[in-house]
């Protein structure tokens, strides 16, 4: 009598494909105990650590474990290492701390830090304005509205420009020559021609001669009467390449159409004194500062 074929004597699961059946064999005792472990393991880390979510938090579990509380920790570690040089940015005249290598050396890396987390969402991670034209201004270059020296530089990062938050902010405002009817198409399109002109770009020579009268009896008070700004009030240099909104024909038409409002937030509410005057010089040494 011929022995039993053991392979079809094994219990199936009762499934069965195109005629395949599945056997149910039992799993491996080494998976089973892995799983089995890893039950326990769940088991004892919903007792001792944060693990279930309530209306407000989490269990806090036995150990009374915060990754919360470890990072803040670790920042106050930071802040206390930090305190003697920040204090030491506070004590040293602005103009002075380029002077001192090792507190520049400081400054520049915490401005860096600060300029990446509370900057370069504007500016860019490296400081170049994100694009031409985006107005947001390129801070590697050697062209600042409102002046590149550090101070300057600390006077606007602490109040900002345009904003309603601090009476000391810094304020101009371009008429919008178009919208509120101060020039006629014509004058615009001459004014922008001369513009076009004082910065070198090509430009219709008549409509810019007609222009340059236009422009020294509505704008040159605030840009200059060569174009080439004012810090003091905050008004842009035209007669180079350098343009916060764009310097082609349709760009600088729209400008003087409808002026821009570029709003920057002041920081004095965000960031210490040590830590504006840290991001003011690392920005001065960019390459543009004055």
């Amino acid at each position: 009598m011929a022995a039993p074929n053991k392979k079809h004597d094994r219990p199936t699961t009762g499934h069965s494909w195109d005629g395949i059946e599945e056997f149910d064999n039992p799993m491996p005792r080494w998976w089973l105990w892995t799983f089995y472990a890893t039950i326990i393991w769940a088991v004892v880390y919903w007792i001792l650590f944060p693990a279930w979510p309530l209306i407000n938090g989490a269990t806090a579990g036995v150990l009374g474990y915060s990754s919360r509380q470890d990072v803040e920790a670790e920042m106050v570690a930071v802040d206390e290492a930090n305190a003697g040089w920040y204090q030491r940015l506070l004590d040293t005249d602005l103009n002075a701390i380029a002077e001192d290598p090792e507190l520049q050396r400081f400054a520049v890396n915490a401005g860096a830090a600060i300029f990446r987390a509370q900057c370069s969402q504007c500016h860019g991670a490296g400081a170049d304005g994100l694009r031409p034209g985006s107005g947001f201004p390129n801070l590697l270059d050697d062209e600042w509205m409102w002046g590149g020296t550090t101070e300057d530089i600390v006077q606007t990062v602490t109040y900002g420009i345009r904003n309603e938050d601090f009476p000391d902010a810094r304020y101009s405002q371009m008429p919008s020559f178009g919208a509120d009817g101060i020039l006629s198409d014509e004058e615009i399109t001459q004014v922008v021609n001369h513009v076009l002109n004082i910065s070198g770009q090509a430009h219709d020579a008549a409509l810019a001669e007609a222009g340059a009268e236009v422009f020294d009896l509505n704008c040159s008070s605030f840009h200059g009467v060569d174009g080439e700004g004012d810090q003091m009030q905050g008004a842009p240099a035209l007669n180079n390449a350098i343009w916060l909104y764009g310097g082609s024909e349709a760009d600088i038409t729209a400008s003087v159409q409808v002026a821009h409002f570029g709003v920057m937030p002041g920081f004095a509410d965000r960031l210490s004194d040590a830590q504006i005057r840290a991001v003011a010089s690392y920005v001065h040494q960019l390459g543009g500062g004055q």
